[in-house]
């Protein structure tokens, strides 16, 4: 029977066969290798091969590898910038705090100072106005006080102390020497002395009193706010130094009748 080359069964054997070998070689190298990597000092063992694995070969290049590692980095930057934006506005708003309290103290201090500024003026104020109805007061309480009149003995030295007052509110020259010794040479020191017989009793006009003054003359010569009598030896006294004092300049200038 003609040899059939066209069979389809011995070619499908044949390239089992050809796997096989195939295969066959390859286990072969791989063991080679295998051997060949085995330093030379290193002892031989005994070892099944592990059978060669599949290696898997893509020709897709790797994408966004780099795409992926800029995003990561941009997004760790954004966060340090938002950390650093946060602590930044922390800060401004501890400073804003701070200055605001400051300010309000500032304020305070510069308020406690107004006020004790506008109650020290008060308190002056009120002193000055305390200072001005005392004295007001102690004006009026002079104003109405009555002058305790200076009181007199009811004797020959009294009599010429009171009369030395009023002539020293009027303007008459005199002293007590000088009224003294012209009383005692006149009346001896009676108020009610009266001089019968000289020329004036004759005519009807007597001397009278402490220095013999006739009523012509104590009426001429009489000083207001003293009594208008002879006989009142105070207005006698004042009366009879006015008219000397016209006539000789002073009682104390008289050292005799006059």
């Amino acid at each position: 029977m003609p040899k059939n080359t066209k069979n389809p069964g011995h070619s499908r054997a044949l390239k089992r066969t050809h796997k096989i070998a195939i295969a066959g070689v390859a286990t072969l190298g791989a063991a080679a290798v295998a051997i060949s990597a085995v330093p030379s000092n290193a002892q031989s063992t005994t070892a099944e091969a592990a059978p060669a694995g599949k290696v898997a070969y893509s020709s897709e290049k790797i994408k966004d590898v780099k795409a992926g590692v800029t995003d990561q980095l941009a997004g760790a930057s954004l966060k340090a910038e938002q950390i650093a934006a946060k602590k930044h506005a922390a800060a401004a708003a501890e400073a804003k705090k701070a200055a605001a309290a400051h300010a309000k103290h500032k304020a305070a201090v510069a308020h406690a100072k107004h006020e004790a500024a506008v109650a020290a003026a008060k308190k002056r104020a009120e002193a000055a106005r305390k200072a001005k109805e005392a004295a007001s007061r102690s004006a009026k309480r002079a104003a109405v006080k009555p002058v305790a009149a200076k009181s007199y003995a009811n004797n020959l030295n009294g009599w010429i102390n009171h009369a030395l007052d009023i002539m020293g509110d009027k303007g008459i020259p005199g002293s007590y020497n000088g009224l003294y010794r012209n009383i005692m040479r006149e009346s001896s020191g009676n108020p009610n002395a009266i001089n019968n017989w000289d020329i004036n009793a004759i005519n009807g006009v007597p001397s009278i009193g402490l220095l013999q003054v006739i009523k012509p003359t104590f009426d001429a010569y009489h000083v207001p706010g003293t009594a208008k009598s002879q006989y009142d030896p105070v207005a006698n006294i004042v009366a009879a130094a006015n008219y000397a004092a016209d006539k000789y300049g002073s009682i104390d200038n008289v050292n005799s009748a006059y």
